[in-house]
């Protein structure tokens, strides 16, 4: 964990103890309004989206030392857009706007942590919406691993293929062609772009 994380945790579980979530539980829904700032002592949780059709779109996962809610909690509009659920077994602690001003004012080296943790969060919203608009799948996957310092570790096909906003099928069929044409190098769950 960050050294943020670590204050804001410390804070937080002396005022108000952490909380329990089943997997699957689902936390906030979108809409919701955003009144505290979450941060993952274990676990996963993931931001998602539902449409007709049964499709799901993961907007992020996070994990121990992670934090979510603290792109809203300021904002003008600090409504979830999407459903904050935990896909593992997770404990939480949360802090609310209050505390977190309070700490934010009286200590510069904590704002300064926070504000580099947003503007971290920034670049990466601005990754994931890059990848978006490469209508290519073998582009969007270039751009992946490009971004990843061209390698990557994947748990399985069906994952990466979420993060690539991608299907399945097409994201099997583009990698085993670049691996064919010598684009990429795939072993042992790893997948490495050549130069």
């Amino acid at each position: 964990m960050n050294k943020l994380v670590n204050y804001l945790t410390k804070e937080s579980l002396n005022n108000h103890g952490s909380i329990s979530a089943k997997k699957n539980q689902t936390l906030f829904f979108e809409g919701d309004e955003c009144l505290k700032v979450g941060i993952i002592l274990s676990g996963k949780v993931s931001i998602i989206s539902y449409f007709d059709e049964g499709k799901e779109v993961i907007y992020n996962t996070l994990g121990k030392g992670e934090m979510f809610g603290s792109n809203l909690i300021f904002s003008s509009s600090p409504y979830y857009r999407g459903d904050v659920v935990a896909i593992e077994e997770s404990e939480i602690v949360y802090i609310n706007k209050e505390e977190l001003l309070s700490l934010l004012k009286n200590d510069t080296s904590i704002l300064e942590l926070y504000l580099k943790q947003q503007s971290d969060f920034s670049k990466r919203l601005n990754f994931k919406i890059k990848l978006l608009t490469i209508d290519s799948a073998k582009e969007r996957i270039k751009y992946y691993l490009t971004f990843n310092k061209n390698e990557i570790e994947y748990k399985s096909i069906t994952k990466l293929a979420k993060e690539l906003y991608l299907s399945r099928e097409t994201t099997s069929r583009t990698l085993y062609k670049m691996d064919k044409d010598g684009d990429i190098k795939i072993a042992n769950k790893k997948i490495i772009l050549k130069q």
